[in-house]
Protein backbone atom coordinates (compact mmCIF):
# COMPACT_ATOMS: atom_id res chain seq x y z
CA UNK A 1 0.00 0.00 0.00
CA UNK A 2 1.54 4.10 -1.04
CA UNK A 3 0.29 6.90 0.29
CA UNK A 4 1.02 9.78 -1.49
CA UNK A 5 1.67 13.33 0.13
CA UNK A 6 2.69 16.69 -1.60
CA UNK A 7 5.81 18.47 0.25
CA UNK A 8 8.33 21.09 -1.46
CA UNK A 9 12.19 21.28 -1.99
CA UNK A 10 13.87 24.94 -1.72
CA UNK A 11 16.44 25.68 -4.61
CA UNK A 12 17.45 29.93 -3.48
CA UNK A 13 13.73 31.27 -3.69
CA UNK A 14 12.71 28.40 -5.81
CA UNK A 15 10.09 25.73 -4.87
CA UNK A 16 10.16 22.82 -6.29
CA UNK A 17 7.45 20.13 -6.19
CA UNK A 18 8.53 16.87 -4.25
CA UNK A 19 6.35 13.66 -3.68
CA UNK A 20 6.36 12.10 -0.73
CA UNK A 21 5.77 7.89 -1.26
CA UNK A 22 5.01 6.05 1.68
CA UNK A 23 5.28 2.15 1.05
CA UNK A 24 3.94 -0.79 3.66
CA UNK A 25 5.55 -3.78 2.81
CA UNK A 26 5.43 -7.44 4.65
CA UNK A 27 8.79 -8.07 5.95
CA UNK A 28 11.25 -7.79 8.97
CA UNK A 29 10.23 -4.14 10.58
CA UNK A 30 12.48 -1.53 8.77
CA UNK A 31 12.16 2.23 8.33
CA UNK A 32 14.12 3.92 5.07
CA UNK A 33 14.19 7.14 4.23
CA UNK A 34 15.48 7.50 0.47
CA UNK A 35 15.79 10.10 -2.61
CA UNK A 36 18.71 12.06 -1.44
CA UNK A 37 18.05 13.00 1.66
CA UNK A 38 20.44 15.27 4.00
CA UNK A 39 20.97 14.45 7.74
CA UNK A 40 17.97 16.51 8.95
CA UNK A 41 15.78 14.94 6.53
CA UNK A 42 16.84 11.32 7.03
CA UNK A 43 16.43 11.51 10.79
CA UNK A 44 13.05 12.56 10.55
CA UNK A 45 12.03 8.98 10.69
CA UNK A 46 13.41 9.37 14.18
CA UNK A 47 11.44 11.86 15.61
CA UNK A 48 8.87 10.52 13.27
CA UNK A 49 8.36 7.24 15.26
CA UNK A 50 8.93 9.66 18.68
CA UNK A 51 5.80 11.91 17.56
CA UNK A 52 3.57 8.97 16.79
CA UNK A 53 4.15 7.04 19.73
CA UNK A 54 3.29 10.38 21.75
CA UNK A 55 -0.27 10.64 20.29
CA UNK A 56 -0.89 7.30 21.14
CA UNK A 57 0.00 4.87 17.46
CA UNK A 58 2.91 2.51 16.87
CA UNK A 59 4.35 1.76 13.92
CA UNK A 60 3.25 -1.32 12.07
CA UNK A 61 5.48 -4.39 12.51
CA UNK A 62 6.38 -3.74 8.69
CA UNK A 63 8.91 -2.51 6.08
CA UNK A 64 8.45 1.02 5.97
CA UNK A 65 10.16 2.76 2.74
CA UNK A 66 9.60 6.87 2.40
CA UNK A 67 10.37 7.80 -1.35
CA UNK A 68 11.32 11.93 -1.61
CA UNK A 69 10.87 12.43 -5.71
CA UNK A 70 12.25 12.88 -7.77
CA UNK A 71 15.00 11.23 -6.48
CA UNK A 72 17.66 12.80 -8.13
CA UNK A 73 17.11 16.14 -6.65
CA UNK A 74 19.10 16.46 -3.31
CA UNK A 75 16.06 17.37 -0.31
CA UNK A 76 17.08 19.67 2.75
CA UNK A 77 15.86 20.50 5.85
CA UNK A 78 13.40 19.22 8.54
CA UNK A 79 9.91 20.30 6.88
CA UNK A 80 9.99 17.14 5.60
CA UNK A 81 8.70 15.31 8.79
CA UNK A 82 4.89 16.41 8.64
CA UNK A 83 4.56 15.19 5.07
CA UNK A 84 6.52 11.61 5.76
CA UNK A 85 4.09 11.63 8.99
CA UNK A 86 0.91 12.08 7.43
CA UNK A 87 1.82 9.26 4.46
CA UNK A 88 2.77 6.78 7.15
CA UNK A 89 -0.86 8.08 9.02
CA UNK A 90 -2.52 8.08 5.31
CA UNK A 91 -1.06 4.53 4.24
CA UNK A 92 -2.66 2.52 7.44
CA UNK A 93 -5.43 4.11 7.04
CA UNK A 94 -5.81 6.50 9.95
CA UNK A 95 -6.67 9.49 7.90
CA UNK A 96 -8.23 9.62 4.37
CA UNK A 97 -5.54 9.58 1.53
CA UNK A 98 -8.09 11.16 -1.12
CA UNK A 99 -7.95 14.08 1.07
CA UNK A 100 -4.85 14.56 1.48
CA UNK A 101 -3.95 14.29 -2.18
CA UNK A 102 -5.70 18.44 -1.58
CA UNK A 103 -2.41 19.73 0.47
CA UNK A 104 0.62 20.47 0.57
CA UNK A 105 2.71 19.92 3.87
CA UNK A 106 5.86 21.62 5.71
CA UNK A 107 6.86 20.98 8.77
CA UNK A 108 9.27 19.40 11.20
CA UNK A 109 7.69 17.10 14.42
CA UNK A 110 9.03 17.52 18.14
CA UNK A 111 9.09 14.39 19.95
CA UNK A 112 6.29 15.25 21.59
CA UNK A 113 4.09 15.67 18.57
CA UNK A 114 4.34 19.28 18.58
CA UNK A 115 4.86 20.86 14.97
CA UNK A 116 7.45 23.08 15.05
CA UNK A 117 8.61 25.90 12.03
CA UNK A 118 10.42 25.57 9.62
CA UNK A 119 11.90 28.15 7.03
CA UNK A 120 10.45 28.45 3.80
CA UNK A 121 6.55 28.46 4.52
CA UNK A 122 5.97 31.55 2.83
CA UNK A 123 7.58 29.76 -0.81
CA UNK A 124 5.92 26.46 0.42
CA UNK A 125 2.46 28.46 0.61
CA UNK A 126 3.21 30.33 -3.13
CA UNK A 127 3.89 27.32 -4.73
CA UNK A 128 0.54 25.82 -3.23
CA UNK A 129 -0.94 28.82 -4.73
CA UNK A 130 -0.06 27.71 -7.82
CA UNK A 131 -0.69 24.19 -8.30
CA UNK A 132 -4.28 24.91 -6.71
CA UNK A 133 -3.31 22.94 -3.57
CA UNK A 134 -4.09 23.40 0.44
CA UNK A 135 -1.27 24.01 2.58
CA UNK A 136 -0.45 21.61 6.07
CA UNK A 137 1.73 23.86 8.13
CA UNK A 138 2.97 24.81 11.58
CA UNK A 139 0.85 26.86 13.83
CA UNK A 140 3.49 29.70 14.58
CA UNK A 141 3.68 30.25 10.75
CA UNK A 142 0.01 30.36 9.78
CA UNK A 143 0.30 34.58 9.50
CA UNK A 144 2.82 33.92 7.30
CA UNK A 145 1.48 31.28 4.85
CA UNK A 146 -1.62 33.43 4.50
CA UNK A 147 -0.09 36.42 3.09
CA UNK A 148 0.10 33.88 0.13
CA UNK A 149 -3.14 35.16 -0.96
CA UNK A 150 -5.61 32.53 -2.43
CA UNK A 151 -5.18 29.27 -0.81
CA UNK A 152 -6.52 27.22 2.29
CA UNK A 153 -4.28 27.23 5.00
CA UNK A 154 -4.51 24.56 8.09
CA UNK A 155 -1.99 26.14 10.56
CA UNK A 156 -1.81 22.96 13.43
CA UNK A 157 0.18 23.28 16.30
CA UNK A 158 0.31 19.38 16.86
CA UNK A 159 0.16 16.42 15.30
CA UNK A 160 -3.37 15.23 17.25
CA UNK A 161 -4.81 18.56 16.50
CA UNK A 162 -4.35 18.20 12.47
CA UNK A 163 -5.96 14.58 12.96
CA UNK A 164 -8.57 15.84 14.44
CA UNK A 165 -9.78 18.75 12.01
CA UNK A 166 -8.43 16.23 8.99
CA UNK A 167 -11.28 13.72 10.31
CA UNK A 168 -13.60 16.43 10.89
CA UNK A 169 -14.09 16.52 14.65
CA UNK A 170 -13.04 19.10 15.54
CA UNK A 171 -12.01 22.26 12.51
CA UNK A 172 -9.36 24.49 12.80
CA UNK A 173 -10.09 28.21 11.78
CA UNK A 174 -8.15 29.79 8.89
CA UNK A 175 -5.19 31.76 10.02
CA UNK A 176 -5.26 35.62 9.20
CA UNK A 177 -2.07 36.92 7.70
CA UNK A 178 0.50 38.55 10.37
CA UNK A 179 0.80 41.75 10.70
CA UNK A 180 3.10 43.59 9.06
CA UNK A 181 6.72 44.69 10.49
CA UNK A 182 6.67 47.95 11.87
CA UNK A 183 8.48 50.14 10.76
CA UNK A 184 12.18 50.51 12.31
CA UNK A 185 13.08 54.32 13.16
CA UNK A 186 16.52 55.26 11.87
CA UNK A 187 19.14 57.71 12.78
CA UNK A 188 18.02 61.36 11.27
CA UNK A 189 20.24 63.20 9.36
CA UNK A 190 19.59 66.37 11.48
CA UNK A 191 21.84 64.54 13.92
CA UNK A 192 25.13 64.49 11.62
CA UNK A 193 26.80 68.06 11.95
CA UNK A 194 28.77 69.51 8.97
CA UNK A 195 29.49 67.10 6.34
CA UNK A 196 27.77 68.65 3.63
CA UNK A 197 29.33 66.99 0.72
CA UNK A 198 29.20 63.60 2.34
CA UNK A 199 25.44 64.81 2.94
CA UNK A 200 24.57 65.32 -0.85
CA UNK A 201 26.22 62.58 -2.40
CA UNK A 202 24.28 60.07 0.82
CA UNK A 203 20.95 62.52 -0.89
CA UNK A 204 22.34 61.06 -4.72
CA UNK A 205 23.16 57.71 -3.93
CA UNK A 206 19.44 57.22 -2.13
CA UNK A 207 17.95 58.80 -4.98
CA UNK A 208 19.14 56.29 -7.67
CA UNK A 209 19.89 53.09 -5.78
CA UNK A 210 24.10 53.91 -6.46
CA UNK A 211 26.52 52.37 -4.56
CA UNK A 212 28.85 54.78 -2.22
CA UNK A 213 32.61 54.83 -0.81
CA UNK A 214 33.05 57.02 1.89
CA UNK A 215 37.16 57.55 2.95
CA UNK A 216 37.97 59.94 5.99
CA UNK A 217 40.04 59.86 8.94
CA UNK A 218 38.56 57.99 12.48
CA UNK A 219 35.49 59.43 13.96
CA UNK A 220 34.62 61.65 10.87
CA UNK A 221 31.16 60.31 11.04
CA UNK A 222 31.27 58.28 7.77
CA UNK A 223 29.20 55.45 9.82
CA UNK A 224 26.95 57.54 11.19
CA UNK A 225 26.17 58.75 7.68
CA UNK A 226 25.44 55.11 6.66
CA UNK A 227 22.79 54.75 9.40
CA UNK A 228 20.96 57.87 8.22
CA UNK A 229 20.68 56.13 4.91
CA UNK A 230 17.99 53.93 5.56
CA UNK A 231 16.09 56.98 7.05
CA UNK A 232 15.68 58.18 3.33
CA UNK A 233 15.08 55.51 1.26
CA UNK A 234 11.66 55.13 0.27
CA UNK A 235 9.27 52.42 1.68
CA UNK A 236 9.22 49.10 0.14
CA UNK A 237 6.11 48.54 -2.35
CA UNK A 238 4.20 45.34 -1.69
CA UNK A 239 5.79 43.34 -4.28
CA UNK A 240 9.36 44.56 -3.52
CA UNK A 241 7.74 43.81 0.57
CA UNK A 242 7.11 40.50 -0.78
CA UNK A 243 10.79 39.45 -2.52
CA UNK A 244 12.00 40.97 0.86
CA UNK A 245 9.99 38.60 3.10
CA UNK A 246 10.90 35.52 0.43
CA UNK A 247 14.74 35.73 1.54
CA UNK A 248 13.85 36.25 4.95
CA UNK A 249 11.19 33.20 4.97
CA UNK A 250 14.10 31.16 3.72
CA UNK A 251 16.73 32.21 5.68
CA UNK A 252 13.83 31.33 8.87
CA UNK A 253 13.95 35.07 9.65
CA UNK A 254 10.16 35.88 9.38
CA UNK A 255 8.65 36.32 12.72
CA UNK A 256 5.37 35.68 14.01
CA UNK A 257 4.38 35.93 10.18
CA UNK A 258 4.96 39.39 9.55
CA UNK A 259 6.08 40.53 6.29
CA UNK A 260 9.22 42.93 6.16
CA UNK A 261 8.02 46.54 5.85
CA UNK A 262 11.52 48.48 5.65
CA UNK A 263 14.30 47.59 3.48
CA UNK A 264 16.90 46.20 4.93
CA UNK A 265 20.20 47.22 6.23
CA UNK A 266 23.06 44.80 7.18
CA UNK A 267 26.08 45.65 8.48
CA UNK A 268 28.66 42.26 8.78
CA UNK A 269 31.80 42.27 10.74
CA UNK A 270 34.71 42.81 8.28
CA UNK A 271 35.44 38.84 9.71
CA UNK A 272 32.66 37.80 7.55
CA UNK A 273 33.78 34.43 5.21
CA UNK A 274 32.35 34.15 1.83
CA UNK A 275 29.93 31.99 2.42
CA UNK A 276 28.75 34.55 5.06
CA UNK A 277 28.77 37.42 2.89
CA UNK A 278 27.42 36.04 -0.33
CA UNK A 279 25.49 32.58 0.53
CA UNK A 280 26.85 29.54 0.14
CA UNK A 281 27.63 26.19 2.77
CA UNK A 282 26.74 22.98 3.29
CA UNK A 283 22.99 23.59 2.40
CA UNK A 284 23.55 26.82 0.14
CA UNK A 285 21.81 29.56 2.74
CA UNK A 286 21.16 33.41 1.84
CA UNK A 287 24.37 35.32 2.60
CA UNK A 288 24.76 38.69 3.80
CA UNK A 289 24.15 40.36 0.11
CA UNK A 290 20.81 38.39 -0.09
CA UNK A 291 19.42 39.60 3.47
CA UNK A 292 20.15 42.86 2.02
CA UNK A 293 17.79 42.97 -0.97
CA UNK A 294 16.58 46.25 -2.25
CA UNK A 295 18.36 47.34 0.68
CA UNK A 296 21.56 48.05 1.98
CA UNK A 297 24.76 46.57 2.61
CA UNK A 298 26.71 48.37 4.75
CA UNK A 299 30.48 48.17 4.92
CA UNK A 300 32.53 49.24 6.78
CA UNK A 301 36.53 49.08 7.47
CA UNK A 302 36.43 47.90 3.82
CA UNK A 303 39.73 47.12 3.68
CA UNK A 304 39.64 44.67 6.72
CA UNK A 305 37.71 42.89 4.76
CA UNK A 306 39.50 39.89 3.23
CA UNK A 307 40.73 40.22 -0.51
CA UNK A 308 38.75 37.10 -2.02
CA UNK A 309 35.38 37.82 0.43
CA UNK A 310 35.48 41.61 -1.46
CA UNK A 311 35.84 40.30 -4.70
CA UNK A 312 33.42 38.01 -4.37
CA UNK A 313 30.88 40.64 -4.36
CA UNK A 314 31.84 41.77 -7.94
CA UNK A 315 29.36 39.57 -9.57
CA UNK A 316 26.30 40.25 -8.04
CA UNK A 317 27.07 43.77 -7.21
CA UNK A 318 26.80 43.88 -11.20
CA UNK A 319 23.84 41.31 -12.06
CA UNK A 320 22.02 41.88 -9.27
CA UNK A 321 21.57 38.11 -7.99
CA UNK A 322 24.31 35.68 -6.65
CA UNK A 323 24.48 31.94 -8.49
CA UNK A 324 25.85 29.38 -5.92
CA UNK A 325 26.93 26.53 -8.68
CA UNK A 326 27.42 22.77 -6.34
CA UNK A 327 28.19 19.53 -7.88
CA UNK A 328 24.05 18.38 -7.60
CA UNK A 329 22.59 21.74 -7.93
CA UNK A 330 22.41 25.28 -8.99
CA UNK A 331 21.03 28.06 -6.67
CA UNK A 332 20.02 31.99 -7.23
CA UNK A 333 19.70 34.21 -4.69
CA UNK A 334 18.59 37.62 -5.70
CA UNK A 335 21.39 40.44 -4.40
CA UNK A 336 20.24 43.65 -5.89
CA UNK A 337 21.47 45.76 -2.99
CA UNK A 338 23.39 49.25 -2.36
CA UNK A 339 26.59 48.80 -1.49
CA UNK A 340 27.73 51.55 0.83
CA UNK A 341 31.43 51.26 2.24
CA UNK A 342 33.19 53.76 4.56
CA UNK A 343 37.25 53.01 4.99
CA UNK A 344 40.08 55.03 6.33
CA UNK A 345 42.56 56.76 4.36
CA UNK A 346 45.30 54.25 5.69
CA UNK A 347 45.76 51.98 8.49
CA UNK A 348 46.55 54.83 11.11
CA UNK A 349 43.53 57.05 9.63
CA UNK A 350 45.34 60.05 9.70
CA UNK A 351 46.89 60.94 5.89
CA UNK A 352 47.35 64.31 5.63
CA UNK A 353 47.74 65.55 9.37
CA UNK A 354 51.55 65.81 9.64
CA UNK A 355 50.74 65.72 13.78
CA UNK A 356 49.01 62.53 13.67
CA UNK A 357 50.06 60.80 10.76
CA UNK A 358 52.87 58.06 10.87
CA UNK A 359 55.82 57.20 9.75
CA UNK A 360 55.49 55.50 7.01
CA UNK A 361 52.81 57.85 5.28
CA UNK A 362 52.03 58.21 2.25
CA UNK A 363 53.32 54.64 1.38
CA UNK A 364 51.07 53.46 4.45
CA UNK A 365 48.14 54.48 2.35
CA UNK A 366 49.13 53.43 -1.27
CA UNK A 367 49.40 49.51 0.94
CA UNK A 368 46.16 50.06 2.77
CA UNK A 369 44.23 51.21 -0.14
CA UNK A 370 45.28 48.52 -2.64
CA UNK A 371 43.27 46.07 -0.52
CA UNK A 372 40.38 46.62 -2.22
CA UNK A 373 40.53 45.35 -5.90
CA UNK A 374 40.55 48.47 -8.78
CA UNK A 375 37.35 46.61 -10.14
CA UNK A 376 35.67 46.36 -6.94
CA UNK A 377 35.94 50.27 -6.70
CA UNK A 378 35.15 50.69 -10.31
CA UNK A 379 31.70 49.62 -9.62
CA UNK A 380 31.09 51.76 -7.21
CA UNK A 381 29.35 55.24 -8.45
CA UNK A 382 30.32 57.70 -5.65
CA UNK A 383 33.66 58.31 -4.03
CA UNK A 384 33.38 60.58 -1.39
CA UNK A 385 36.15 61.88 0.83
CA UNK A 386 34.96 63.20 4.02
CA UNK A 387 36.96 65.27 5.94
CA UNK A 388 37.57 65.45 9.84
CA UNK A 389 35.04 67.65 11.83
CA UNK A 390 35.99 70.78 13.27
CA UNK A 391 35.46 71.48 17.51
CA UNK A 392 33.57 74.75 15.48
CA UNK A 393 31.15 72.73 13.79
CA UNK A 394 29.95 70.29 16.34
CA UNK A 395 28.83 73.35 18.80
CA UNK A 396 26.83 74.43 16.05
CA UNK A 397 22.92 74.03 16.89
CA UNK A 398 21.41 70.95 14.59
CA UNK A 399 20.70 71.96 10.71
CA UNK A 400 17.59 72.91 9.91
CA UNK A 401 17.12 70.13 7.41
CA UNK A 402 16.69 66.38 8.63
CA UNK A 403 15.94 62.93 7.09
CA UNK A 404 12.07 64.15 6.73
CA UNK A 405 12.90 67.19 4.63
CA UNK A 406 15.55 64.83 2.50
CA UNK A 407 13.64 61.69 2.17
CA UNK A 408 10.69 63.98 -0.08
CA UNK A 409 12.91 65.18 -2.44
CA UNK A 410 14.40 61.46 -2.79
CA UNK A 411 10.62 60.21 -2.84
CA UNK A 412 9.99 62.31 -5.59
CA UNK A 413 13.17 61.87 -7.54
CA UNK A 414 12.06 58.19 -7.11
CA UNK A 415 8.53 58.61 -8.56
CA UNK A 416 10.19 60.36 -11.40
CA UNK A 417 11.66 56.92 -12.12
CA UNK A 418 9.16 54.37 -11.82
CA UNK A 419 7.01 56.42 -14.44
CA UNK A 420 10.08 56.72 -16.81
CA UNK A 421 11.29 52.95 -16.47
CA UNK A 422 7.66 51.56 -16.28
CA UNK A 423 7.22 47.78 -17.94
CA UNK A 424 10.80 47.92 -18.33
CA UNK A 425 11.58 45.76 -15.26
CA UNK A 426 13.93 48.26 -13.77
CA UNK A 427 13.69 50.12 -10.31
CA UNK A 428 15.92 53.31 -10.59
CA UNK A 429 18.60 54.78 -12.27
CA UNK A 430 21.11 52.56 -10.86
CA UNK A 431 19.56 49.24 -12.75
CA UNK A 432 18.91 51.07 -16.12
CA UNK A 433 22.00 50.03 -19.15
CA UNK A 434 22.53 49.74 -23.11
CA UNK A 435 20.38 51.37 -25.05
CA UNK A 436 18.14 52.30 -22.27
CA UNK A 437 20.61 53.91 -20.44
CA UNK A 438 21.15 56.00 -23.38
CA UNK A 439 17.77 57.00 -24.21
CA UNK A 440 17.18 58.60 -20.41
CA UNK A 441 20.39 59.62 -20.23
CA UNK A 442 22.36 60.78 -22.79
CA UNK A 443 23.38 64.30 -22.10
CA UNK A 444 22.76 67.70 -23.83
CA UNK A 445 26.16 68.84 -26.25
CA UNK A 446 28.09 70.50 -23.13
CA UNK A 447 27.49 68.05 -21.26
CA UNK A 448 28.60 65.31 -24.06
CA UNK A 449 31.69 67.35 -24.04
CA UNK A 450 32.70 67.52 -20.89
CA UNK A 451 32.01 63.78 -20.22
CA UNK A 452 34.06 62.68 -23.09
CA UNK A 453 37.14 65.04 -22.35
CA UNK A 454 36.56 64.05 -18.61
CA UNK A 455 36.87 60.34 -19.52
CA UNK A 456 39.82 60.47 -21.55
CA UNK A 457 41.46 62.69 -19.17
CA UNK A 458 40.81 60.41 -16.36
CA UNK A 459 40.87 57.52 -17.68
CA UNK A 460 37.63 56.23 -17.40
CA UNK A 461 36.48 52.56 -18.20
CA UNK A 462 33.31 51.71 -20.02
CA UNK A 463 31.81 50.62 -16.38
CA UNK A 464 32.80 53.79 -15.15
CA UNK A 465 31.46 56.05 -18.17
CA UNK A 466 28.18 54.54 -18.11
CA UNK A 467 28.42 54.95 -14.52
CA UNK A 468 28.62 58.34 -14.28
CA UNK A 469 25.87 59.16 -16.93
CA UNK A 470 23.41 56.66 -14.30
CA UNK A 471 24.70 59.05 -11.33
CA UNK A 472 24.19 62.76 -13.54
CA UNK A 473 20.56 61.04 -14.66
CA UNK A 474 19.60 60.84 -10.94
CA UNK A 475 21.03 64.64 -9.88
CA UNK A 476 19.21 65.56 -12.89
CA UNK A 477 16.14 64.07 -11.57
CA UNK A 478 16.72 65.67 -7.81
CA UNK A 479 16.86 68.75 -9.75
CA UNK A 480 13.49 68.09 -11.71
CA UNK A 481 15.39 68.35 -15.01
CA UNK A 482 14.25 65.98 -17.98
CA UNK A 483 17.53 67.00 -19.80
CA UNK A 484 20.31 65.92 -18.19
CA UNK A 485 22.45 69.14 -18.46
CA UNK A 486 26.79 69.87 -17.98
CA UNK A 487 26.41 71.08 -14.14
CA UNK A 488 24.96 67.43 -13.33
CA UNK A 489 27.74 65.76 -15.61
CA UNK A 490 30.10 68.01 -13.39
CA UNK A 491 28.50 66.75 -10.41
CA UNK A 492 28.78 63.19 -11.28
CA UNK A 493 32.39 63.45 -12.39
CA UNK A 494 33.53 64.96 -9.26
CA UNK A 495 32.15 61.76 -7.33
CA UNK A 496 35.01 59.74 -9.69
CA UNK A 497 38.32 61.31 -8.27
CA UNK A 498 39.03 58.73 -5.86
CA UNK A 499 38.48 56.14 -8.62
CA UNK A 500 40.94 57.97 -10.60
CA UNK A 501 43.56 57.81 -8.38
CA UNK A 502 43.26 53.83 -7.65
Amino acid sequence: MVAHVATVAFLGLEARAVECQVHLAPGLPKFLVVGLPDKAAAEGRERVYAALSAIGLSLPPKRITVNLSPADLPKEGSHYDLPIALGLLAAMGAIDREMLAGYLAVGELSLDGRIASSPGVLLAALHASEKKLGLICPAEQGGEAAWAGDVEVVAAPDLITLLNHLRGGAVLSPPTPGAVEPVRSAVDLGQVKGQETAKRALEIAAAGGHNMIMVGPPGAGKSLLAACLPGILPDLTPAEALEVSMVASVAGQLEGGRLVRTRPFRAPHHSASMPALVGGGLKARPGEVSLAHLGVLFLDELPEFQRNVLDSLRQPLETGNVQIARANAHVTFPARVQLVAAMNPCRCGHLGDAALACSRAPRCAADYQARVSGPLLDRIDLHVEVQAVAAADLVLPPPSEGSAEVAARVADARAIQTARYEGAGVRSNAEADGELLNAVATPDEPGRQLLAQAAEAMRLSARGYHRVLRVARTIADLAGSETVGRVHVAEALSYRRTAARN
